[in-house]
């Protein structure tokens, strides 16, 4: 079988890459990362380093161009400021609405474009890292389990049954995430989870805290931090 895996440069998504791998063997796996305007360019530097330690084929995809209508704070054009706190307490003064950071339908325009390459590529499996953090209060709508099958099922219906989805972490926590990927020798030192893009991660946003709890809960320090 060979599979496409969605590739951030992000703690999930490399996490997503090893598992793929450690499965099916990196001649069955291509990754895809998706530029989406966001402010800064560490993310994508990341991801391609992430390809090239597994040895893997890297695809490149620019979206840029659909989100310009958003005013997100991720994103380039926004003069919003990235919160400098956890997702807890965004949720709590948001209420039931998808969090600043939320990129509208970013994972379904993620998974429709990957399904497309991925058909391309002879893959029959897409794997993304969307986990039970993120869906969780709404933050992420798009994270969400719910989501996952609802898309699931459109990409195996659209593909001629096909090709699937698979969100192997979309009921676990980040915690749980990082621990699967210290089992698997997943490069952490190499990622980028930071929203921000200066030399060293903020430790601040949303994103920052929730990895550093993530590896604390492990017991182990951040390699990216001794970077």
């Amino acid at each position: 079988m060979k599979v496409l895996v969605l590739l951030s440069g992000g703690v999930d998504s490399a996490t997503c890459l090893g598992l793929a791998i450690h499965r099916f063997g990196k001649e069955n796996v291509v990754t895809l990362s998706i530029s989406y305007g966001q402010k800064h360019v560490k993310e994508m530097e990341a991801a391609k380093k992430i390809a090239a330690y597994y040895q893997v084929e890297f695809i490149y995809l620019d979206l840029a161009k659909i989100f310009e209508y958003s005013d997100c704070s991720l994103l380039t054009h926004s003069e919003q400021e990235i919160p400098k706190e956890s997702y807890v307490n965004q949720m709590e003064e948001q209420g039931e609405k998808p969090v600043s950071t939320y990129v509208p339908f970013r994972n379904g325009l993620f998974l429709s474009s990957a399904a497309s390459i991925a058909l391309s590529k002879d893959c029959s499996r897409i794997f993304y890292g969307a986990h039970s953090d993120d869906a969780a209060g709404n933050a992420y709508p798009d994270c969400s389990k719910a989501f996952n099958e609802a898309m699931n099922q459109a990409i195996y219906i659209g593909s001629g049954k096909q090709l699937k989805i698979e969100a192997p972490f979309v009921s676990l926590n980040k915690a749980k995430i990082v621990e699967k990927g210290l089992e698997l020798n997943v490069p952490y030192e190499l990622t980028w989870s930071c929203y921000e893009g200066a030399e060293k991660p903020c430790g601040k946003c949303g994103t920052c805290i929730d990895r550093a709890i993530a590896f604390e809960k492990n017991g182990v320090s951040d390699p990216a931090m001794n970077v």
